[in-house]
């Protein structure tokens, strides 16, 4: 799929390498440069650093994505913040590890070998997931204006193993009607639950069909429509992602809701799931995203 920035494609710029934490404060364009060949701090950042000892109205301790939210939404609000961290990369438990920083951490002062080639081609995410595209992190991405400074990369599919087979959730009509996942018969009667999600809207009771899934289980709502356990599996876990059975059991309303954050989602870029990736790491998050923008704007000082 093609890169793309949020709410905009675009291509995207080359991988930025953020300055050490304990680097002072730069603008944007000498953050994303390589620090061996950084510029000398201006005044204004140098002056800051000088200013440790005064006082600060709130101080940030690690810089995960909540704390570097927190941060940037702080500074913004004009409140004087120090952001730390004990590490030397951002992300804290949820960042992206080069090569070496990956070795370090887990080898201690072993060296990766050297076929697996430069230590900067490797983005490795701690805590590996996807985003929804039309899901509320996007959604407050969007709304805190830092997009601008991510690229992301359409997952090109989404993919269920069924029956010892791997069979790709279908995307588009076309996709659905070759799909093996379901009979004929069973297409027909998943196509009239589908359409009655799609038309599902919480606050406009004609959409309901008389039925209230807020006391009404997914087990109960499903059986209306006479789907076998292979479709019920596929519903639960393949659109609606959950994890377990015991949504069964409970309201379907959250089940509805999950289903149409799915579709949404699969529609926002027309791409082959409803996934999208930062295109350098789940770290690029805190990192590009919050941490360098939010700071570069707004000068609250980010230190180790």
């Amino acid at each position: 799929s093609d890169f793309f920035r949020i709410p905009e494609r675009q291509i995207p710029s080359p991988p930025p390498t953020a300055a050490p934490l304990s680097t002072p404060l730069l603008p944007t364009a000498v953050l994303r440069a390589d620090p061996s060949r950084s510029p000398e701090p201006p005044r204004q950042a140098r002056r800051e650093v000088a200013a440790m000892d005064e006082e600060y109205d709130v101080i940030v301790l690690g810089t995960g994505l909540k704390e570097c939210i927190l941060s940037g939404l702080l500074s913004v609000d004009g409140l004087k913040v120090l952001h730390m961290d004990r590490n030397d990369y951002y992300g804290g438990d949820s960042t992206s590890l080069n090569l070496n920083q990956l070795w370090k951490k887990f080898r201690g002062e072993d060296k990766p070998p050297a076929h697996l080639g430069s230590s900067k081609d490797y983005n490795v995410d701690m805590v590996p997931k996807f985003m929804m595209a039309n899901g509320t992190l996007v959604r407050t991405l969007i709304h805190t204006n830092v997009t601008k400074y991510l690229s992301f990369k359409a997952v090109d599919g989404s993919f269920v193993f069924s029956k010892g087979k791997i069979h790709k959730v279908p995307a588009t009509d076309m996709e659905a009607l070759k799909s093996p996942l379901m009979g004929l018969f069973e297409k027909r009667r998943a196509r009239n639950f589908f359409i009655y999600v799609q038309n599902y809207d919480e606050a406009d009771p004609k959409t309901h069909q008389g039925l209230d899934l807020t006391t009404l289980t997914t087990k109960e709502l499903i059986a209306k429509y006479g789907l076998v356990d292979d479709t019920v599996d596929f519903i639960g876990h393949a659109l609606a992602l959950h994890r377990d059975d015991r949504h069964l059991n409970e309201p379907a309303l959250d089940t509805v809701k999950r289903m149409k954050l799915y579709s949404e989602s699969l529609a926002r870029f027309q791409g082959g799931s409803p996934y999208i990736y930062p295109l350098y790491g789940l770290g690029e998050l805190p990192q590009t995203g919050f941490c360098t923008s939010k700071c570069c704007l707004w000068w609250h000082l980010h230190v180790k």
